[in-house]
């Protein structure tokens, strides 16, 4: 009967661990016994950590769930009863609400380790510091005895921005629980991983040290380091990283996971980047298109006092610069011009500003005309020469002078514009660039929005390969230099 056991063993001993394991036992009886005590430890220690995780979730998904019935509910209840007459501004809690909701919001921020839940948290928490500028705006309404309706327009925002934030907080419970649900299925799965090792380990000891004390090589410490490896590089971020298969059936499925998740998250992430970049650049042609409808006033009333002064051949011109002028802002929904294009747009608008301000306004163009076929994104000067314009040469008493240079070095488009307007104090130009480089101040958007949307729209769609640098000296005048690299978009 022993002399049958033995061949067995042998036979169990290369089957299994020929495709299931490498690893060398050289140690002696006693320490194999105490290796035995190794795998409860673990698996004490992975149900500990799993069932911490497990709670946390379930712990923010409580919270926030209370915390999501005090914005729905008390908030708007609150703002109601100010706006209504019931109670005074002063003697409310709106104040009291919302210190409570966003310290409730950061306890729960600092208890959730998920990424974009975190993500969700940090919007929800910028929601909160807008519905309290709306607060503060209602309090000063009601201060100044605005009329009723104005009060209720702003409670109508407030509203808003709760349920705003509410529906982010609601995002935010979905991906907990699911979080929490993924967690409790790995906790099931570790559980039974850590029994069936557990007492595959005791028999596996116990026959072995019976039988041999020799080594026992073969193959799964090669298909673990393997694993290890690749989910240490996608924790550090290296989402390109593979695995092969290690042809071990308990391993090659979750290799093929491993790979597919890192696959996946790869695209999510591009994904994610991809829309917020088309987000921005949405964002972006809709400030772009806040230009139109000044500039197209202006210019109608210009047309009609050229009639009515019987002035048709500058009614001509000016209709034919104004047509010209929108073609190339169109462009039929394209974002590329060629550069003469963009100097032709920036033409038609000074020629027809120049019928309109004609005591104070010279301009001139100075190009380089072999630069004239290549590729720019569209609507960059334009916004820099209107800046120029209301913001340098109508503070100026006395005629004034835009000046747009281009010219090019190397393979990069470059432009100046320049005015010789009133210019700004070293202070001012601090701040400007401050706010160009931080975000636009909403005290101060109109003074530099041209130049605040042209250095954004040059971030978005060159990826940071451009220069953008501003120069301004008080009562001298301001000068705006950018350099992009040359593009192949048609």
């Amino acid at each position: 009967m022993v002399g049958k056991i033995h061949p067995l063993l042998r036979f169990i001993q290369k089957r299994l661990f020929s495709t299931s394991l490498r690893q060398t036992l050289k140690m002696s009886y006693i320490i194999i016994i105490c290796l035995m005590f190794v795998a409860p430890a673990i698996s004490l220690v992975s149900s500990w950590f799993q069932t911490v995780q497990y709670d946390r979730m379930i712990t923010n998904v409580s919270r926030t769930n209370r915390l999501n019935l005090i914005i729905r509910t008390d908030i708007s209840n609150e703002i109601w009863d100010i706006v209504a007459g019931n109670k005074n501004f002063d003697a409310g809690s709106q104040y009291q609400i919302i210190d409570d909701v966003n310290r409730r919001l950061e306890e729960i921020f600092e208890n959730t380790e998920v990424r974009e839940n975190r993500r969700l948290l940090e919007v929800a928490g910028r929601a909160m510091d807008t519905l309290t500028g709306y607060v503060d705006m209602l309090g000063t309404q009601i201060e100044n005895q605005f009329l009723v309706t104005r009060n209720e327009e702003i409670l109508d925002e407030i509203r808003g921005v709760a349920d705003l934030i509410s529906d982010l907080l609601q995002d935010f419970i979905v991906l907990e629980i699911e979080a929490a649900a993924a967690t409790n299925e790995k906790i099931k799965r570790v559980a039974l991983v850590l029994t069936v090792l557990e007492l595959g380990s005791l028999f596996t000891v116990f026959l072995f040290a019976v039988m041999t004390q020799r080594s026992v090589v073969q193959s799964i410490n090669k298909p673990i380091s393997e694993l290890e490896r690749l989910s240490h590089e996608i924790a550090a971020g290296n989402l390109e990283a593979r695995a092969d298969r290690p042809h071990v059936r308990e391993l090659d499925n979750l290799t093929d996971n491993l790979n597919i998740m890192a696959a996946k998250i790869r695209d999510l992430i591009d994904e994610n980047i991809r829309e917020q970049k088309n987000l921005q650049k949405s964002e972006m042609k809709a400030l772009q298109a806040q230009i139109t409808p000044h500039f197209l006033y202006n210019t109608l009333d210009t047309i009609v006092w050229l009639a009515e002064g019987r002035q048709y051949d500058q009614v001509i011109s000016v209709t034919r610069n104004f047509s010209s002028f929108f073609r190339t802002a169109l462009n039929r929904g394209r974002d590329w011009i060629c550069v003469g294009e963009e100097l032709e747009h920036v033409s038609n608008y000074l020629s027809i500003q120049k019928v309109r301000y004609r005591d104070i306004l010279d301009y001139s163009l100075e190009y380089d005309e072999a630069m004239t076929d290549r590729i720019m994104l569209k609507l960059l000067l334009q916004p820099l020469v209107e800046n120029a314009l209301y913001h340098g040469i109508k503070n100026k008493r006395g005629r004034g002078k835009i000046t747009v240079t281009g010219w090019m070095e190397g393979d990069l488009i470059c432009f100046r514009v320049e005015d010789n307007g009133i210019g700004m104090t070293p202070e001012r130009l601090a701040d400007v660039k401050r706010q160009i480089r931080e975000g636009q101040d909403r005290s101060h958007a109109g003074d530099i929005y041209g130049l605040y949307n042209v250095n954004k729209r040059l971030t978005l769609y060159y990826n940071n390969r451009t220069d953008f640098e501003i120069k301004s000296t008080y009562r001298e005048g301001t000068s705006v230099l950018f350099k992009v690299p040359e593009t192949e978009y048609v």
